[in-house]
């Protein structure tokens, strides 16, 4: 994160954590094969970090740390994986952190291939580098005139030593010996660019693919062209290999079919159409195994296995994200574990915030679902609904029936969808009579107990349906709720009030049941969305003029307005307290409003406009989605395990710019860390021992410290023990025994001393304890701090002793005691520890009453202790009795 001229972060709030739903990109993937584990791994980029899955159960082995731009091609070998960005590339270990960057391109690089100890890169302007790897040295550099052969294609021929074969976009290929920096051959090429080349499993022989959509099979040693296949698909993306005793050859095509082809037959024997909704980026057949991992720009990974008996590939293992722009994120559930998002593919999704295990795709929407099982996936796209626009969910009834409800980009009907079986639900919910065909679903809602939903329409209807039988329950209103179009449906937490608002500007509250209106508030401006935080009652506004009015809706009163935003505001999110409002805009920023003071408390500038945010039921985080972003991007609230200085942010104040957080989490929490330590605000605040001299003030002790102190012989007498306590007879570790012919053990020895005494000795009593010379000092001086932090440090017994020593009759004196009265007397004039002075007092004058009236010096001190007690009690007592009523008012009048 950066920081701004005052010191303080970009956020004070939110820390990027990690970004969820990212799997693959446009970047081919590479898969590696570990000896030592004796399994393979696939690895896909994901914008500047990689992702490593175990192929056996697809599960995410490791995710590397972020480079600073986006990676452009990658490349592996058994000991490192190779990741290029701009005109630079570094290698990674253990599939996480960089080891060795390589620096020299003068352009952004296009191509690598490893080659042993050396690892060979091509640029876009088909220079071409050999570097050693351990080194970071270059071994050779080879320019070539993109004019008449710019580099599309690198590979090194299996036992062709030292050798690589380059395609060109002009068609030729040559053949090269890096060693001796010679050119051994140049094959003329079919006079079309190539795309891709690829091993086949015969030695000298060569796959070329080419931007026609044809596949050569070629012999280099010869150069011989053996077999050739053409696609009607466009240019070839990638191609592969069966290696597990099938002769057959897979290519890929930008439309995302693969074209599966026998060397044998040279006929095509399979296809395998819209394996990807986007081109396929790269596919590979796995060594002596019948499985095909491929991958797209279409966000999802795929791994298909070849066990048909015609040959044909099904779908074995997946990971899957949006393979578009998201459109609406909302949490679902009470724990906080789940995120649903719909997305302009058409597909609603959940993803976990725990494990990617946990998510799951609810489909596409169907418009007939037995006429698709009926006539099959050929005519699935025509059935498909559009993206969802909107929806909400509730978990209250989602075993028993549909607990979501959407509505659909230029549709009438909402559909509804079960969770707890992932898919589509039973009904699409709609008004049977409607004179026009140009009415949407314009807003959702979803009551807390899951038994209704609330639909607003363009044409400013809002009805009711039940979500468990689909029927129609009734409008609100004669004809319509509104005259524009409905741009916001509420409902209340129990069922009672249903809050509308139109384009119109009119925001109305209406009885739930009996649908009629109650109340209606006229707006400013006219409203873009509307949100309600049903535990505290509060709604949220957001207007066309880019400003948000928050409203009690038991008052009906606007409580609370803010302005600031220079955008469309997209979303809004309430804190699970109903603190805070966070709300996202076109301005690419984020801003967190604190309700209670009405102050704009944070706020952070991103490099994409943020279209949603969410924020986590537990309150630990924050997530938004971006545009032109396929990803869930999760903020840590950092005032959960930090303190943070919540403080009203100045009116100039100028947000930094924060970068998107990446899949890697571990990165994003140091750098929080390391930014939250210096900052300013962090500072704790310490409190005074006494906020003012006018403030009765309590001590820090505990209660067991004083509350006890005039019941001490009561305790004692029940901890008593019922017979004193034996002490055990200790033998010896060898037992001593008498000499003679008979062993015989020692009698014990008896002490039978007479001098010993029964009396105890009391002369140490006649010691002056330290607070008996702190008091004798505190009459000298009249300072008696040090005799009060002695006090403190004792027990309850310790301090009814030092009290009980006091007396002449235990060693101490009139002077001592006059002093200890002297000592509580400063102590209720300056009002601090407060508790422990009626304590010490009580306790004095329990052990010496019968004392203190024979002593005219103790009872003077004595009277003016009495006023100081009687005077601060009346005032506490005034200001209680003041407080008693205002909160008997507040339980029993009717506000």
């Amino acid at each position: 994160m950066e920081q701004d001229a005052g010191g303080r972060t970009a956020s004070a709030l939110f820390a990027g954590f990690r970004a969820l739903g990212l799997f693959s990109n446009d970047i081919p993937h590479v898969v590696r094969f570990s000896a030592l584990k004796r399994r393979f791994y696939v690895t896909t980029c994901v914008g500047k970090s990689f992702h490593t899955y175990d192929v056996q159960k697809l599960s995410l082995v490791a995710v590397s740390n972020s480079v600073p731009q986006d990676i452009c091609c990658m490349a592996a070998d058994g000991r490192l994986v190779f990741a290029a960005y701009g005109n630079v590339f570094s290698a990674f270990a253990r599939n996480k952190e960089v080891v060795h960057t390589f620096k020299g391109h003068k352009a952004e690089i296009r191509l690598l291939q490893p080659f042993g100890d050396h690892i060979i890169s091509v640029d876009i302007d088909s220079i071409l580098i050999i570097w050693h790897i351990y080194s970071e040295e270059e071994y050779l550099q080879l320019t070539f005139d993109k004019s008449v052969f710019k580099i599309s294609a690198i590979l090194h021929p299996s036992t062709y030593l030292n050798k690589i074969l380059l395609g060109s976009e002009q068609g030729s290929l040559q053949l090269w010996n890096v060693k001796s920096n010679k050119l051994l051959y140049t094959f003329p090429g079919w006079k079309v660019g190539v795309t891709a080349l690829q091993q086949a499993p015969a030695v000298d022989v060569i796959a070329v693919g080419l931007m026609s959509g044809q596949v050569i099979i070629h012999n280099i040693k010869f150069d011989e062209t053996l077999m050739k296949f053409r696609q009607d698909w466009g240019p070839i993306t990638s191609i592969s290999f069966r290696t597990d005793g099938h002769p057959v050859m897979a290519a890929g095509s930008p439309c995302g079919h693969i074209g599966l082809w026998d060397l044998e037959d040279k006929k095509l024997i399979n296809q395998m159409r819209n394996a990807h909704s986007t081109a396929i980026a790269g596919l590979t057949f796995l060594h002596r195994e019948p499985l095909l991992v491929t991958n797209g720009a279409d966000n999802a990974l795929r791994i298909w296995i070849f066990d048909g008996p015609t040959g044909e590939g099904r779908l074995l293992r997946f990971r899957m994200g949006h393979s578009a722009p998201l459109t609406k994120i909302r949490y679902y559930g009470q724990n906080g574990q789940q995120i649903l998002s719909a997305s302009q593919d058409g597909t609603l999704q959940s993803f976990s915030t725990i494990h990617e295990k946990f998510n799951k795709s609810l489909g596409h929407g169907l418009i007939n679902k037995k006429r698709v099982k009926r006539k099959g996936l050929q005519n699935a796209m025509s059935v498909r609904l559009p993206p969802i626009t909107k929806f909400a969910a509730e978990e209250a009834r989602e075993s028993d029936w549909d607990g979501i409800i959407a509505c659909h980009q230029g549709k009438l009907s909402c559909s509804t969808w079960n969770y707890q079986r992932s898919t589509i639900g039973a009904y699409f919910l709609k008004p049977k009579e409607l004179k026009k065909d140009d009415i949407t679903a314009t807003a959702v809602d979803i009551t807390s107990c899951g038994n209704f939903a609330v639909i607003g329409l363009s044409s400013g209807t809002v009805d009711v349906y039940n979500m468990q039988s689909g029927i129609h329950r009734g409008s609100f209103g004669k004809d319509q709720a509104h005259r524009g179009s409905v741009r916001g449906v509420a409902v209340d937490g129990l069922n009672q009030l249903t809050v509308t608002t139109g384009s119109e500007g009119l925001l109305k509250f209406w009885n739930f049941k009996n649908k009629t209106l109650i109340h209606s508030v006229t707006l400013n401006s006219s409203p873009n969305m509307m949100l309600l935080h049903r535990d505290s009652g509060i709604l949220g506004l957001t207007l066309d003029d880019f400003s948000i009015c928050v409203m009690d809706i038991e008052t009906r009163k606007i409580v609370r307005e803010f302005s600031g935003h220079q955008g469309q505001i997209n979303d809004m999110a309430f804190s699970p307290d109903g603190r805070w409002l966070i709300s996202a805009s076109m301005d690419c920023s984020i801003r967190t409003w604190d309700l209670p003071s009405g102050c704009l408390i944070d706020s952070f500038l991103l490099d994409s406009a943020p279209l949603n945010v969410t924020m986590s039921p537990t309150g630990d985080f924050l997530a938004t989605s971006h545009v032109d972003h396929l990803g869930i991007y999760l903020w840590s609230n950092i005032s959960l395990y930090s303190v943070v200085s919540i403080r009203p942010l100045p009116t100039d104040y100028v947000p930094s710019v924060v970068m998107l957080p990446g899949t890697c989490q571990t990165q994003d929490i140091e750098l929080a860390e390391e930014t939250v330590e210096p900052s300013d605000e962090m500072i704790e605040y310490d409190s005074p021992e006494q906020l003012n001299e006018q403030l009765v003030t309590l001590s820090l002790l505990p209660e067991s410290r004083w509350k006890s102190l005039l019941y001490l012989d009561v305790i004692k007498k029940k901890n008593k023990p019922k017979e004193p306590p034996k002490v055990p007879k200790s033998a010896p570790f060898f037992i001593p025994t008498v000499p003679g012919l008979v062993p015989r053990y020692v009698a014990p020895e008896q002490n039978n001393d007479p001098q010993q005494s029964k009396v105890v000795n009391l002369g140490i009593l006649a010691q002056k304890s330290d607070f008996c010379l702190r008091l004798e000092e505190g009459l000298v001086n009249n300072k008696y701090e040090a005799a009060l932090n002695l006090l403190k440090e004792l027990g309850p017994s310790g301090i009814e002793m030092e009290l009980r020593s006091l007396s002449p009759d235990c060693g101490g004196s009139v002077e001592v005691m006059q002093s200890f009265l002297k000592m509580i007397g400063m102590m209720l004039d300056r009002k601090r520890d407060f508790e422990l002075a009626q304590a010490y007092l009580a306790l004095f004058l329990k052990l010496h009453l019968k004392m203190l009236s024979s002593e005219p010096t103790l009872l003077e001190e004595m009277t003016k202790l009495s006023s100081q007690v009687e005077e601060n009690w009346i005032y506490l007592q005034s200001l209680f009795n003041q407080s008693m009523c205002v909160l008997n008012y507040i339980k029993s009048a009717l506000l």
